[in-house]
This record gives structure tokens, C-alpha cells and sequence, in this order.
């Protein structure tokens, strides 16, 4: 239990009928509402939840968190007023879990593409390195070796700091996290006190939210303008909006560079299929990863262990050591062939991917795409993904992502609208995923290389609102006679 007083720290707020009540339980879902809740009213995106004050006091809310006054104020009710709910839940969620992100060191990366990537490395380096160590990604959240399923790139910040609590009472040290746009928006990392945030990179994503790219930015920006000067801000300087991040942040501003001169600089001597042999610094070291964004991905990784202290021929030799993360350049092998499955869901990512595939291939062998795009997402992205594949690649073949409400036809129309009249002559469109990636691994001839792009780690294909187990890489192996 705690005391409202103790929850309100920080928020600017007017009170009516207020009393310093104890609180057993914080939540902005109505349905969640047991007694002595304060229940928090946001004015969401799709659901306004000040529709639902009335039915929280009625399950036992005795406290009203919101930006609106209800027409009707109940005697028995303590009524907080405030300009922004969502920031307000933030801070009070921290509060009321005891402010974890202060008990740790708080790491944060944000960007379009290698985060993931990022954030499981830097776990696995610290862990490595004997340290205990929480994760929050896309993928899953971590305290130390315990799993804990992820539902989003970044929790609502009720879950995050109930995460956080239980990572720094177990000992964890350091805490890695994906900071998505959208809960920078939202606000659902109001509260929390970051020691370090990472900008990799920003490309063409998420504008059916952010409406525009200068939007996307902003968003990412935020991020960084927020840190406390304790903090240390650490960007890509290569990328053309890497020193936005840095303009008005009060950290400690730290650079990271493959072309120019930074605080940390990284080349790139062998490019192949078995990984990577990068200087760093002028020292070099052999990586397990493949290919020149994992190269970015690697430095921002070096130059973030350095900055948390690690020596450099501890961090060098700890970085020699790392393996991809789950569905990022991932290899499946049989009858041959060698297909690759990525995560690659945005126009930069996928590029890229096909590029590190180009560099390595040679004159014999033939590169076959398949490639979807999501539903209820951004589509202004997907004639640009198919452009680029038909671009890059030997055979194309569009199918389906995760559709989710949408036609999955229409995603594939607005694929091909991408393609010239050439280009839509020689790509095959199978909407059926399971399919196109037989017809695939069919094609291809040995030597041959196929690349499943889009889905990556994930194990489900989501159409119209159910979820139903795929897993490419399982595909895969099925069709190529591995098991």
C-alpha cells in the first residue's frame, strides 16, 4: 500500500475532496479496478477513458487520476485533476512502484532499425561479463536468464515499472530497453530516470501514427531532450539526423562513426558470410555478425559497454563473442541452399539486408526474395519495399505479412504499385505465405540463396485479430528437408 501523497510526487495537479487514502493498486484499464484503486482516465488514441470513470468507482476506484472533471463529483471520491493523464500515469506508476529506474542503470535505444538487435546483445555482453542484467524488447523481457513474454516494443508504464521493480530487486545492475516512438509519444516512459540512450538510426516507419516524417523525428528527439545531465546521449553520427538527437539534451553527448571522425570509430576490413572482421578503434577484433549494419549495430554496442566503464580489450573480446539475435540474419541450410530470415519490415532495413547479401554473393549464385508488409501499418512504405526488392534480387515473390484487418490482396496491390512494368512481369505474387516460401526454396537451384524478409523472430501470422502459429524459420527447415 501506498499513500496518494506519495503516488502525486511530481505531478502538477489540482484535488477535490482530497485525503491522503492508501492505495493497493494503480491502473488506467476500468475493468482491472479493485478496491482502494486510483484509476487513471487517458485520452487515448482509439478510447477516451473518461467514459469510464463511473464504472471504476463502482468496482472500487477511490481515486480518480484525470484530465477532465466529471459533470457529477461523488462525495466518497478523491478527484485528481491534471493537463496530461498519460504523463501523470507515468510518474505516478514509478511513485507507486518505488521509482526502480533509480535502483539501475536505465539504458534506452531508440531508432527505425537495431534496436532489438542492440538491446539482446548488450544483455548477453553484460551478462557475459557477470553482471546482472534486464532486457526489454520486441522480442522478449529478461531478468538475467527468466523469460517474460513481451506484448509490445515498449510496455504501458504500469508493466514497465512493475518489470523494473522486479528487476532491481533481484540485483539486476543494468537494464537494456527498446524505446519505441510510440511510447515516447504516449508517455509511457514519463517518470523514469535513464542513465544512457542510443539513437542507431531513423528511415521511413510508423507514419500512419506519426502522420509525418518530421513527426517521426520529433518523436525520437524527445527521447533525448529529456535526459537528466547525468545521462549519457550516444548517436550515430552517419546518420543525417543523428546531431538532431544530441541539440537540446542536458547528457553528456557522445558520437559513434563507420565514415567520420567520432568519439567511437569502427571499419570494416572483411565483409562474409561467416562475419565480420572490424578495427575498432584501431584494434582489430572478429564478430560473429555479418554484414554493414550489423557494423553499426556492433560499434553502438562497443561504445555503449565503454561508456558503462568496461575496459577495451574487455569490451573487444566480449564483442568477438556475440551471436545475432533471434530472426535477424538468422541462416537455415538444406538440400544445398541458403536461405536467411531477417526482420527486415521497413524500406532502409530491407535494403540493407540486401545489400550485405549482394556484397557476398558470388557471379554463380542467384538471390530469391520473399517479402511481405503489414496490415493496419504504415502504407506508404510498401511500393518502396517491393521497389527496392525487385531492385536488389534475382526472383521477387510478394506475399503476406501480417495482414491483421486488412485485405491482404490490397497489401499486395499496394506492393506491385511500386514496380515497373518490367519488374511486375517477372515477380511472383503468392499471398499465401507458407506457399510463397515453398515456391521459394523450389526455385532455387544449389548455391542459390533465399531470403524470407519481414517477420524475423516472430512466431505467429496475425489475420483479422487471431493469432495463428508461423514461424519462416520452421518453414524453412520443413521445406528444405531438415526435418
Amino acid at each position: 500500500m501506498k499513500h496518494l501523497s506519495e503516488i502525486l510526487k511530481g505531478i502538477e495537479h489540482k484535488a477535490v475532496n482530497y485525503r491522503d487514502v492508501e492505495v493497493a493498486k494503480i491502473t488506467f484499464d476500468s475493468r482491472a479496478v479493485e478496491p482502494d484503486t486510483v484509476f487513471v482516465a487517458q485520452v487515448g488514441v482509439h478510447v477516451d477513458g473518461h467514459k469510464f470513470i463511473d464504472n471504476a468507482i463502482d468496482s472500487g476506484a477511490t481515486v480518480i487520476l484525470c484530465q477532465n472533471l466529471p459533470d457529477t463529483l461523488r462525495d466518497d471520491v478523491v478527484y485528481i485533476q491534471t493537463s496530461d493523464s498519460s504523463y501523470a500515469l507515468g510518474v505516478a506508476a514509478a511513485n507507486f512502484f518505488g521509482n526502480p529506474s533509480h535502483r539501475l542503470k536505465l539504458i534506452g535505444i531508440t531508432g527505425t532499425n537495431g534496436k532489438t538487435t542492440t538491446v539482446t546483445l548488450l544483455h548477453r555482453m553484460f551478462r557475459n561479463l557477470g553482471y546482472s542484467v534486464g532486457l526489454l524488447s520486441t522480442v522478449v523481457n529478461k531478468i538475467d536468464e527468466q523469460e517474460i513474454p513481451a506484448t509490445h516494443t515498449t510496455p504501458d508504464a504500469i508493466e514497465l515499472n512493475s518489470l523494473l521493480q522486479r528487476m532491481a530487486d533481484n540485483g539486476c545492475e543494468y537494464c537494456f530497453m527498446e524505446v519505441s516512438s510510440h511510447s515516447i509519444v504516449q508517455q509511457r516512459i514519463a517518470g523514469l530516470q535513464f542513465f544512457g540512450a542510443i539513437f542507431s538510426n531513423i528511415t521511413h516507419d510508423h507514419l500512419d501514427f506519426h502522420k509525418t516524417f518530421a513527426g517521426y523525428i520529433a518523436a525520437k528527439k524527445a527521447f533525448f531532450d529529456n535526459l537528466p545531465a547525468t545521462a549519457f546521449a550516444l548517436t550515430n553520427k552517419d546518420d543525417r539526423n543523428g546531431m538532431v538527437m544530441l541539440q537540446n539534451t542536458k547528457a553528456r553527448k557522445y558520437t559513434y562513426s563507420l565514415q567520420s571522425m567520432a568519439d567511437f570509430n569502427c571499419r570494416i576490413v572483411e565483409n562474409t558470410l561467416q562475419g565480420l572482421l572490424l578495427s575498432v578503434g584501431g584494434k582489430e577484433v572478429w564478430t560473429q555478425l555479418v554484414g554493414k549494419f550489423n557494423a553499426y549495430n556492433l560499434l553502438a554496442i562497443y561504445s555503449t559497454a565503454r561508456l558503462c566503464g568496461i575496459a577495451e580489450d574487455e569490451a573487444l573480446t566480449a564483442l568477438s563473442r556475440l551471436q545475432a539475435a533471434e530472426g535477424r540474419f538468422e541462416y537455415v541450410n538444406g538440400s544445398g541452399k541458403m536461405a536467411i530470415v531477417d526482420y527486415a519490415h521497413t524500406p532502409d532495413a530491407l535494403k540493407n539486408v540486401l545489400q550485405t547479401v549482394n556484397d557476398i554473393m558470388n557471379d554463380n549464385q542467384r538471390l530469391i526474395v520473399v517479402v511481405g508488409c503489414g496490415g493496419d501499418r504504415d502504407a506508404l512504405k510498401r511500393p518502396l519495399m517491393a521497389q527496392i526488392a525487385a531492385d536488389m534480387c534475382h526472383t521477387l515473390i510478394l506475399t503476406s505479412d501480417n495482414p491483421r484487418t486488412e485485405d491482404p490482396e490490397r497489401i499486395l496491390d499496394d506492393m506491385e504499385a511500386g514496380l515497373n512494368t518490367a519488374q511486375k512481369n517477372t515477380t511472383l505474387r503468392i499471398t499465401d505465405r507458407r506457399q510463397a516460401i515453398k515456391t521459394a526454396c523450389t526455385t532455387a537451384q544449389t548455391g542459390d540463396i533465399i531470403l524470407v524478409a519481414g517477420k524475423g523472430h516472430e512466431k505467429y501470422q496475425e489475420i483479422n485479430g487471431v493469432r495463428n502459429h508461423f514461424d519462416d524459420k520452421e518453414e524453412l527447415s520443413n521445406i528444405l528437408n531438415l526435418k
